[in-house]
């Protein structure tokens, strides 16, 4: 990995991270939610802790520190369809060794939601066994920005166990690509007898900086700004990535028999062969920087870019390789390696 780039991302992040005046890292609407949080984990009866299955741990909910080992908190890996499959579930395993309650789950997915309402029907009929007295359930969606907590709570309310009417009655949590959009804790209901409820949180960012690794992720990843890194920096450092990973190496086997998007396969074909056919050293830091203005450079023809400015093309570049990154048409990345229970 490049750790100039990584470097040059978390100096960015740690120069808006020290303003606490920022609109962009821990604002006061975020102390505001953290607090309100704080409040609520008592009160309700199952707290869902939303992490980015692509970074299960750089994601982490800071808050959730101090009831990890409870049983009233599960972990949920959303997005799971863009991380690496079985690197999830190797994931889902270390939290259960941790004495963990864990599950993926791909919020855009209408089955997949509906087998995780399942899920936790059954976890709610096991609190209901030890408190016949509730005759409600509550549970909190926890996270930090842009982890999909308002997609997931309308997704659960889509596929709820309640009636027409009460749909039509209830408001759905707004769902933004920015981080951050969400304001304050809305209720949905998503399931009937017994009644369950989701509470829907705004994204909390912790308010002391992190080191430079986890900043970076959590800026490709779209839980920070672009503005804060800047673009081309979050492109330069996906390169780094895709260039060091296995998953370049799968699109090989697929040419000649290519369907679907046609730029999506020239990006493709274009990263592949500037990769395979490098000569230097992808563990040598200036080699690969040598490997990624290669990139940018392949990459315009294969955007089809108009010939402008250098600087507006590796603009576009980056944009473009970002927004293919992000929504997973440039393979499925787990950027946090598992960690160990030793």
């Amino acid at each position: 990995m490049n750790s100039v780039i990584i470097e040059n991302i978390g100096k960015a992040v740690k120069e808006v991270a020290r303003n606490r005046g920022s609109e962009w890292w821990y604002t006061p609407h975020m102390a505001a939610a953290s607090r309100a949080i704080a409040e609520r984990i008592p009160l309700v009866d199952l707290v869902l802790e939303v992490r980015d299955a692509r970074i299960p741990f750089s994601s982490e909910f800071e808050q959730m520190r101090k009831v990890r080992t409870s049983s009233r908190h599960i972990i949920v890996l959303n997005k799971m369809d863009m991380a690496n499959r079985s690197k999830t579930k190797e994931w889902i395993r270390f939290f259960e060794e941790q004495k963990c309650n864990a599950i993926g789950v791909n919020a855009h997915n209408k089955e997949n939601v509906k087998e995780f309402l399942t899920f936790l029907q059954a976890r709610v009929r096991e609190l209901k066994k030890m408190n016949q007295s509730a005759h409600t359930i509550t549970l909190m969606l926890v996270g930090i920005p842009n982890v999909g907590k308002s997609a997931l709570a309308n997704a659960l309310h889509q596929v709820g166990r309640i009636s027409a009417a009460e749909k039509g009655k209830l408001k759905h949590s707004i769902v933004s690509p920015q981080p951050g959009e969400t304001k304050s804790i809305s209720s949905l209901k998503i399931a009937s007898h017994p009644n369950i409820y989701v509470l829907d949180t705004p994204g909390v960012l912790p308010p002391e900086v992190i080191d430079d690794g986890v900043c970076s992720k959590l800026a490709l990843t779209g839980a920070i700004k672009d503005i804060v890194v800047g673009e081309i920096n979050l492109a330069r450092y996906f390169l780094s990535i895709l260039s060091l990973n296995d998953e370049y190496k799968k699109w090989g086997k697929l040419f000649g028999t290519e369907i679907g998007d046609f730029i999506v396969n020239n990006v493709r074909r274009t990263v592949f062969e500037a990769v395979s056919s490098f000569t230097g050293n992808l563990e040598n830091g200036e080699d690969i920087e040598q490997l990624i203005e290669n990139q940018f450079k392949v990459l315009k023809k294969a955007f089809h870019l108009p010939l402008d400015s250098e600087e507006t093309n590796d603009y576009r570049v980056a944009t473009k390789l970002i927004n293919l990154y992000r929504t997973g048409r440039l393979g499925h990345y787990t950027l946090d390696p598992v960690l160990s229970n030793a």
